[in-house]
């Protein structure tokens, strides 16, 4: 079911000493392509943050919330041992979903999980995103630049609903290749994706189903 309230989830959350604000061209498209949809349903596959909650409750959001990022970032292994080369469990690691119906989702964070995911079971993953939403429902993502080789440890959240906050205390590699701009066109099942550079190494990435 849906999380209709944010209580208690006031426990657990990282601290914000080196948290960085900034406004998110991505996200001001976003809320403006959902601008007619009145209670968007949503959802949010990072760390569960209070500010995050009370943002979308306050757009009137219908929320799934399930933390995909920290057991990777934790390197939870969801490894295949049994075989000659090594397997990612990707129906393990989808597992921790929870019932969502298919094509009734307007939007799904995925924040920076695609980096932190080997290139593998990208189009699975993706797939099974693209199959919660709505047409006209969107991905969106936060992609690192070839030049960024650490950050895989960081934290995001919204301050608001087109504003983004990090806490990029760590410096943590990455353990695979960037996510190209042609690359993430190629995972996308249908629809087309919009790219938004920033000035951080990182791109906001919307796939538009």
């Amino acid at each position: 079911m849906p999380v209709a309230t944010a209580q208690g989830m006031t426990n657990g959350f990282p601290g914000l000493a080196s948290a960085r604000a900034t406004t998110s061209a991505a996200l001001e498209w976003l809320w403006q392509h959902l601008e007619d949809v009145a209670s968007p349903r949503i959802l949010d596959c990072g760390p569960v943050r209070r500010s995050t909650v009370g943002a979308l409750l306050g757009r009137g959001a219908k929320l799934y919330m399930t933390d995909l990022i920290s057991p990777l970032q934790r390197k939870k292994d969801y490894w295949d041992y049994s075989r000659e080369t090594l397997v990612f469990r990707t129906d393990s690691f989808l597992a921790q979903l929870p019932p969502i119906p298919r094509c009734s989702l307007n939007a799904v964070l995925c924040w920076q999980l695609l980096d932190l995911l080997p290139p593998e079971v990208l189009a699975p993953v993706i797939l099974r995103m693209y199959l919660y939403l709505q047409p006209q429902g969107v991905l969106f993502c936060i992609l690192r630049e070839p030049w960024l080789p650490k950050g895989a440890d960081w934290v995001w959240w919204l301050d608001g609903l087109a504003r983004l906050q990090r806490d990029d205390r760590g410096d943590a590699p990455f353990c695979y290749p960037p996510i190209t701009n042609r690359g993430m066109e190629g995972l996308i099942p249908c629809g087309r994706a919009k790219t938004f550079l920033t000035r951080s190494g990182l791109r906001e990435v919307l796939a538009v189903k």
